[in-house]
């Protein structure tokens, strides 16, 4: 008993350790940077709006993107139909997709000259615009549906097929399924993916930049980056900073409070399947599922029409800069697993509550923040320049930690919950735990955490734009390429980044499937 009351601690231990150096460095850096401000101003009307605007399209986001996935990721666990695995795998496609290259497939399929609006024209109906609001609301439903759906999908996949099996043998009719077993699921799992989807809307800059601005659709965010870029006023940017980390912690209290677990205990782990009815629900699950992968895939077929054919003719610095940031997100994915599993862990044990705080800090500091932070700190005592490809590779492997636990997080707590007391009871700990318990049970989650960090961390365009030298990544490159109007090459590297962030995704999640 004593020595399984020193396990627990020593694992305890772990986490907070962890947590605790997690949140140094991004109190830290964020101390810096009010330091560098001297002083917090006040804010003015403009800054208010962007505050308003910023929770109204992350609330509507965030509802919109789980709401749709219900049905998206119902219909995918109960129907079996050919190239479905393809199908899950690719949901994970847009949320790890380059910002920048999702956007320009938005445009040439939403934008004036796009396939909508000049079939809108055909018709003789107003057309539509991507720019505003509407499009920030759009771009953010395409990133996070998809996130969404593979979280929840998740939730249906734990619930045991001796559930499912029990309630066809009782005679149990949809409705009776979902009051009974799907609801109680959704109760549990919803909070938390409301809560990653508001999390990430809230701190997104990219889209903001290139598809909002103005008076109208302005975020925190990019009134941050206005601040510090165009203004300079470190006081403002600090007190919007603020603002933006009091609304995150508020949004994790509430999700706290309403999340119930489902407890359907431990299965068989027998082949799930759940009940598939007929008729006119099956007509229904096809057409979600038909008009979900549309939307999710035709942006990006319309990218890749655009660049494939000029990937032959890139130039040399390219492919160098594409092995270069392959090495970087393989290191940043192995940090976050790592990390990401000690937290977790620690969770699962239930009396420290206070790690999950430090574990979802990064989506309060952006990773534009995050850099800054950094740059003031590491000025005085050595060239932030010559750190760059580090600094990139560990910041972007503490940016991946909140997604990462929130896959990871509900399977650790059923790991605990089914197994703990029996492995306790046999004095279980140490190696043989991990190797034979928690990697096994885990691998799935584990497979989609590392897969969601390296395509996130191959696509990153924030920290390394601050710490620019002669070693660019691909975004970077990338990034360059626009700036110089070489369009073609920009087309084709954007098709290159897309089709090595899917691969490193696949070949860690597919791992997680067959481990």
């Amino acid at each position: 008993m004593a020595a399984g009351i020193f396990r627990l601690t020593r694992a305890e231990a772990g986490g907070a350790v962890a947590a605790t150096g997690l949140a140094l460095l991004i109190g830290g850096t964020l101390a810096a940077v009010m330091w560098q401000a001297q002083g917090l101003s006040g804010l003015g009307p403009w800054d208010w709006r962007a505050v308003w605007f910023t929770l109204w399209q992350a609330a509507l986001s965030a509802t919109l993107s789980s709401a749709l996935a219900i049905p998206v990721a119902r219909a995918l666990a109960r129907r079996r139909f050919p190239g479905r695995s393809a199908l899950v795998t690719l949901l994970g496609a847009p949320f790890i997709l380059p910002v920048i290259v999702a956007i320009m497939g938005l445009i040439a399929v939403f934008g004036r000259n796009g396939a909508i609006n000049d079939a809108l024209r055909l018709a003789g109906l107003p057309e539509v615009s991507i720019y505003g609001w509407q499009g920030v609301i759009l771009a953010h439903v395409f990133f996070n549906l998809p996130l969404s759906v593979r979280l929840i999908l998740q939730g249906w996949q734990a619930i045991p097929a001796e559930r499912f099996r029990l309630a066809a043998s009782l005679g149990f009719g949809p409705r009776d399924v979902a009051r009974h077993l799907e609801r109680p699921m959704l109760r549990a799992v919803l909070p938390g993916v409301w809560l990653a989807v508001f999390l990430v809307c809230l701190t997104s800059f990219t889209v903001a930049l290139a598809l909002g601005g103005g008076p109208r659709a302005t975020t925190v965010e990019l009134a941050i980056y206005q601040a510090f870029r165009f203004d300079f006023d470190l006081g403002r940017a600090a007190s919007l900073g603020l603002v933006q980390i009091g609304i995150c912690v508020c949004a994790m209290m509430l999700a706290w409070w309403i999340a119930i677990p489902a407890a359907f205990g431990a299965g068989l782990d027998a082949a799930h399947m759940p009940a598939a009815p007929g008729g006119w629900r099956r007509i229904s699950d096809a057409l979600v599922i038909t008009v979900a992968a549309g939307f999710l895939i035709w942006p990006m077929g319309a990218v890749t029409a655009r660049g494939l054919p000029q990937i032959p003719a890139l130039p040399p610095e390219v492919w160098e800069a594409a092995l270069r940031s392959m090495v970087m997100a393989l290191i940043s994915a192995t940090l976050a697993l790592i990390l990401t599993l000690v937290l977790a862990l620690s969770l699962a044990r239930g009396r420290m509550q206070w790690v999950e705080t430090a574990g979802m800090l990064p989506l309060i500091a952006s990773p534009l923040v995050l850099g800054t932070g950094l740059f003031i700190l590491l000025r005085p005592w050595v060239d932030p320049q010559s750190l760059a490809l580090p600094l990139t590779v560990g910041v972007n492997a503490i940016m991946a930690l909140p997604f990462g636990l929130r896959a990871l997080i509900p399977a650790a707590r059923t790991l605990q919950r089914d197994y703990g007391r029996l492995a306790d009871s046999l004095e279980m700990g140490g190696l043989a735990r991990l190797r034979y318990l928690t990697l096994p049970r885990l691998a799935r989650s584990l497979g989609f955490t590392g897969g969601l960090a390296a395509a996130l961390a191959m696509g990153d365009l924030g920290v390394i734009t601050l710490f620019a030298g002669d070693r660019p990544t691909l975004p970077l490159q990338m990034y360059q390429l626009m700036n110089s109007y070489r369009m073609a090459d920009a087309s084709a590297c954007a098709v290159l980044l897309m089709a090595i962030s899917f691969g490193l995704f696949w070949i860690f999640d597919r791992g997680g499937h067959l481990a």
